[in-house]
């Protein structure tokens, strides 16, 4: 009987066929890190401070700057980050009873006396020191008590992404891969410009589930074409290439955010890489594996030839009796098997609570950069260089040592640089960044690797399934994400990252137990228990 396995290494595992597609894939993801991190653009929270008509009408008569106006009239109060002009509460008084003059607006009130009369609501809106750029926190005004709505913004997008992973991962599976990824292109592009045109916030949110559903979905899928295209061998750096492209997305967004200042005309620059990858219908081939597994042998043979064609060469082995050899064990594998011992019970706990650790940690640092104050798209563009180097460490370490070794270490670098940043004053800047840089780079190696400790832990028969139920901890942790930021920064800006670091600690020493397991263990005694296991049941 000839394997596919047989046939692809006649047809070449990684030639010029797989190169042209595995490139052209890869740029799937980098939309995908635009939508994944763009809320540190989109919902940027500039300061701001309670409008008064009254010192709006001095200020335009006497041609004060915003900043002007501020000093003037708003009283300064304590935060999380120090001492700053108060954000929702102005001064109740009748400024145009005061003595307030054009030419000496600070003549008769200094910041002692405004800090000891009476305050009110921000009942006339907010402004906002955002001069010629537009987020939808300014436009819907999501700031003080509505403050938690924008961390709703992302969650939104996590819980569409839990859903459709595991809808469009059944469609993957039922219709193909490419027909998958073009419906959810389609999906996409009509749900992101629904994004863009959203008449309030309400709708936004719904919107943004829609398009959170298509955008992971199809990203798997991609994920998952480009591996079954390629030789088992060729798997791991096929794998960490596509995540790379993501990091290189991290770059190109701080560059896009800058010269498109207004979030709905961002919004459609996310939206229009997804209706281009429509045109992949003429480019790419339907997985060769997919179409055994549905018992398509001569449309999954037509495709090897060409692959073969493509790559200079020919098919000698007999192909009658072509098979996929691990199709008969994965469609019999249930969600019990993932608990069946007391190994595979810890492996899944363990890798579970990795995966909601890297999504956490992650998401949190990446969204904590517009918080801080500086330049937002200075220190995007910085944390976007520090990520690069994570694919090439990634590569060489695991070819060396192993994948768990590494895994346990880069969560552990990055929980304990997370708890140093938090300790380190805010007057040794640069210590400060240069520490919180090793973090992001540690937990960006982390989140890189869990997927390959996955399937490595368990053996060929749940091997999928396992990936499946534990990455769903990703997309809780990514809803979890932004609250815990957004919340907790407000008690102490330092906070997130006591609990960021604490997480990824004990992602670590999750990881640790697991060194005690030998590299294919799951693979012998645990694949031939549950074989006999199904095989009874």
């Amino acid at each position: 009987m000839t394997t596919f396995e047989d046939i692809l290494e006649e047809a070449g595992a990684f030639g010029r066929s797989q190169m042209r597609i595995v490139s052209i894939f890869c740029l799937v993801s980098i939309p995908f890190s635009f939508v994944y991190v763009g809320i540190v653009f989109q919902g940027f929270t500039p300061e701001h401070w309670c409008r008064d008509p009254a010192v709006s009408g001095i200020r335009e008569r006497c041609g004060w700057s915003l900043q002007d106006a501020r000093r003037a009239t708003v009283p300064l109060m304590n935060s999380s980050t120090g001492v700053t002009y108060n954000q929702c509460q102005r001064l109740d008084m009748d400024w145009n009873a005061t003595g307030l003059t054009c030419d000496n607006p600070e003549s008769e009130l200094i910041q002692a006396q405004l800090s000891t009369l009476p305050m009110t609501g921000c009942t006339d809106g907010w402004e906002y020191d955002y001069e010629g750029r537009q987020s939808f926190v300014t436009e819907f005004d999501l700031v003080c008590a509505d403050a938690w709505y924008v961390d709703m913004f992302q969650a939104m997008l996590s819980v569409g992404f839990l859903v459709g992973s595991i809808a469009i991962g059944y469609l993957a599976d039922k219709y193909g891969r490419m027909k998958s990824f073009l419906m959810t292109n389609f999906f996409i592009g009509v749900a992101g410009i629904l994004v863009a045109t959203s008449p309030n916030y309400i709708a936004l949110l719904v919107f943004r589930v829609l398009f959170g559903f298509g955008v992971k979905g199809g990203w798997m899928v991609g994920y998952v074409l480009i591996t079954e295209l390629v030789g088992v061998e060729y798997r791991r750096t096929v794998g960490v290439t596509y995540q790379m492209f993501f990091s290189l997305g991290i770059l190109i967004l701080p560059l896009l955010a800058y010269f498109i200042p207004n979030w709905r005309w961002l919004q459609v620059v996310f939206t229009i890489p997804y209706i281009c990858f429509l045109t992949y219908y003429w480019f790419i081939p339907e997985s060769p594996r997919w179409l055994l597994s549905q018992n398509k042998r001569k449309e999954a043979l037509e495709i090897t030839k060409a692959i073969a064609k493509e790559n200079k060469k020919t098919l000698s082995k007999n192909t009658e009796t072509l098979t996929d050899e691990n199709t008969d064990s994965i469609s019999t594998a249930s969600f019990m098997d993932l608990f069946k011992t007391s190994k595979l019970r810890k492996f899944t706990f363990i890798l579970s609570f990795n995966w909601f650790t890297s999504a956490v940690v992650y998401q949190g640092l990446i969204m904590r950069l517009g918080i801080l104050g500086g330049n937002v798209y200075v220190d995007f563009l910085i944390s976007g260089i520090v990520e690069l180097p994570a694919a090439f460490l990634i590569l060489l370490t695991i070819e060396r040592i192993g994948r768990r070794l590494p895994f346990a270490a880069a969560n552990i670098v990055a929980g304990a640089a997370c708890l140093i940043t938090a300790f380190i004053p805010d007057s040794m800047f640069w210590l400060k960044s240069a520490v919180a840089c090793v973090g992001r780079l540690g937990i960006t190696m982390a989140f890189e690797m869990v997927v390959f400790v996955n399937t490595e832990l368990y053996p060929t028969v749940i091997r999928n399934l396992g990936v499946s139920v534990c990455s769903t901890l990703c997309d809780i942790g990514g809803i979890i994400a932004p609250f815990l930021l957004y919340r907790l920064a407000v008690i102490w800006l330092e906070l997130p990252l006591i609990i960021f670091g604490s997480v990824g600690l004990l992602g670590g020493s999750c990881g640790l137990a697991l060194l005690s397991h030998r590299a294919r263990s799951p693979s012998g005694f645990l694949h031939r228990f549950l074989l006999r296991s199904l095989h009874d049941g």
